[in-house]
């Protein structure tokens, strides 16, 4: 049972949150969890962050479980788009939630959604890399009390055809082309 001295380990991953936000309200989303013995992931949602007009969503959930790949830290998402559609913070908890303990969410991987992410966009896939809207100090190494720290991944929504350039080229060679990563009414930046 929490004592109230010591901050929980969600407590301590909010409070992290509001010092990167600056103190900016978030909405909580709860997916529940298709993992027995582990609660859901939660989409905390933050409106107009980093700048009006745009979304920031970091999930809460997929750090509680295990893979033989996180042995320096464990990865919750972070997704900013240029939008106010709560669903893509929602479609980010979900994959999550789905795949945690299953697939490592590697800088570089890929994940298809399965359709779009959003009504107001073709989007069906995610990339995983650094969180372009923090410093590293923001998103490697966060303390929550336990044996390993929380490291945030960026995933930034791309279209079917991206995702199969990827997977054909590498991250790099995708990475260089000309896209706006926050841009979720562009079109695909390769044929």
């Amino acid at each position: 049972m929490h004592d109230g001295a010591t901050p929980t380990r969600i407590e301590r991953f909010l409070a992290h949150l509001d010092d990167v936000t600056g103190g900016s309200e978030p909405r909580f989303f709860p997916v529940a969890t298709t993992h027995e013995g582990l609660h859901g992931v939660t989409a905390i949602i933050y409106p107009d962050m980093p700048e009006p007009g745009y979304l920031m969503a970091v999930t809460y959930g997929l750090s509680l479980a295990e893979h033989p790949a996180w042995t320096h830290g464990k990865p919750e998402l972070c997704l900013c788009v240029e939008s106010s559609d709560a669903n893509w913070g929602l479609a980010a908890a979900f994959i999550a939630e789905q795949l945690r303990g299953e697939c490592p969410f590697r800088y570089g991987d890929t994940l298809d959604f399965g359709g779009p992410m959003s009504e107001e966009s073709a989007m069906s896939s995610l990339v995983f890399f650094a969180p372009a809207v923090m410093e590293p100090a923001d998103y490697l190494g966060i303390d929550v009390g336990d044996e390993l720290p929380i490291n945030l991944t960026g995933c930034y929504p791309i279209h079917a055809e991206e995702h199969a350039y990827i997977r054909t080229y590498g991250l790099e060679q995708f990475w260089e082309q000309e896209w706006d990563p926050f841009d979720v009414h562009r079109t695909p930046c390769v044929g």
